[in-house]
């Protein structure tokens, strides 16, 4: 499958003076904390200054074979919800057509804080715009960023955005496993709507929505986590908020001296770094096009990247394929192709850290030797900034080529909640941001 068209941006364009005071006054009038007791008098006015950071984001994937992300929707509303990694005074949102055939109407927007299920809390409501006007057509291909919407938030808290569809969609860019339940409603636009009673159906995926931008206080960057199902939820539980990112940005804001670094989710299940995955073997789901081919819109294109971890090839390595159709996978063409990310990433200005590919139970003699050439590349090659070292993180001691028990999730590939939250402690945080 080939990649989509490069994102046609609607980005309007606001006076940022005017803005930021207006956030500021907006966060401190909602309890948080006050910007100048928090830094050292040395900071410069610009270091004082908000900044817009990716506060949550996911990878965007082609339809599937059937259910919604094939039919699309026509005159509903979707309601979804999204932990937020940074909090501010203002978010700002990106809703991607990049997989559509026909434009995408979008009829009414709404941003607001999430009460309980698909209830939002009370006040919190506000309109989201585009360029001024309440609705917005997103051409095929494209993606709109929303104008700025003062709303105080905090991280590691839900924010919900409703979307009515006032026409048919048609086939939707998606991101099936979202780990997080959210909602759709029957017939009409309840983006207004403070109860959650219209929003009678649930789904586990998002739908259009690909990211959520914060002007946050002392933001410095953003760091984008670039992978596989391990690094977009593996097998946690839904709506428990334990990926290694959410666990992650955990530590990245208690972290001394406060948060200046946000953490977006790029993975998606059974993607691979150097072909697309297609539907092979997962119903109706999308696996995604590849990673070499996503980086650019998923990775560099982010706001404020400065950071990105890179987790890809277990899924390389299981189909033990290469780029060529029934050739069987190199150890260096996965190592050429994770190289490509690293240079890439360099170019555009951020650094990029190797996260060496964790114990995998179901690897073949051949898949796991591979495995081990690709880490003892990773870890010495030279391509990445720093090494983050899941594999040595997770591995049985007493058997190097499986994951320790304790942190299994029971299928010998992804980790459970200790895993992801060792995964999380294994990156050093004094190395994000240096940029």
């Amino acid at each position: 499958m080939s990649a989509p068209a490069r994102h046609e941006r609607h980005i309007p364009v606001r006076a940022l003076a005017a803005l930021v005071a207006l956030v500021l006054a907006a966060a401190l009038a909602h309890g948080l904390p006050a910007t100048a007791a928090e830094k050292p008098k040395a900071e410069s006015a610009a270091a004082r200054s908000p900044r817009w950071v990716g506060g949550w984001g996911t990878a965007m994937t082609p339809p599937g074979s059937s259910g919604y992300s094939a039919t699309g929707f026509a005159d509903r509303t979707l309601r979804m919800v999204e932990r937020l990694s940074a909090g501010g005074g203002a978010v700002r949102l990106r809703l991607s057509n990049a997989y559509g055939t026909s434009p995408l109407d979008l009829g009414a927007v709404t941003v607001a804080r999430r009460a309980k299920g698909a209830a939002v809390e009370p006040g919190s409501s506000r309109v989201v715009r585009f360029g001024g006007q309440r609705a917005t057509t997103v051409p095929a291909g494209a993606e709109a960023v929303s104008d700025p919407v003062p709303l105080a938030t905090r991280a590691d808290t839900d924010l919900v955005v409703s979307v009515h569809l006032p026409t048919a969609t048609g086939p939707t860019t998606w991101h099936p496993w979202a780990k997080q339940t959210n909602y759709l409603s029957g017939a009409g636009d309840h983006t207004g709507d403070v109860s959650g009673s219209a929003f009678g159906e649930k789904t586990t995926s998002w739908f259009f929505l690909d990211g959520v931008d914060v002007l946050a206080p002392r933001a410095k960057g953003t760091v984008v986590a670039f992978g596989d199902s391990i690094t977009e939820g593996g097998v946690t539980a839904n709506d428990s908020n334990r990926r290694w990112t959410d666990e992650l940005g955990r530590r990245l804001a208690a972290h001394s001296g406060g948060q200046r670094l946000s953490v977006v989710n790029k993975g998606i299940g059974g993607n691979r770094v150097l072909t697309d995955a297609g539907t092979q073997g997962q119903g109706n789901r999308n696996l995604g096009n590849s990673a070499e081919s996503r980086f650019g819109r998923d990775a560099l294109a982010q706001t404020r990247v400065s950071d990105v971890i890179v987790l890809e090839g277990t899924n390389d390595l299981g189909s033990d394929a290469g780029v060529h159709p029934g050739t069987p996978l190199t150890a260096d063409q996965l190592i050429a192709g994770l190289d490509r990310l690293a240079r890439r990433a360099h170019a555009a200005g951020a650094r990029v850290h190797g996260g060496t590919i964790t114990p995998n139970g179901k690897l073949t003699a051949r898949g796991e030797r591979m495995r081990e050439d690709v880490n003892r590349w990773i870890r010495t090659g030279g391509a990445f900034d720093t090494v983050v070292d899941f594999d040595a993180a997770l591995r049985d001691p007493a058997d190097p080529h499986r994951m320790l028990p304790a942190y299994d999730g029971g299928d010998t590939v992804h980790p459970n909640d200790a895993g992801l939250r060792v995964m999380a402690r294994t990156v050093d945080l004094s190395a994000l941001g240096r940029g």
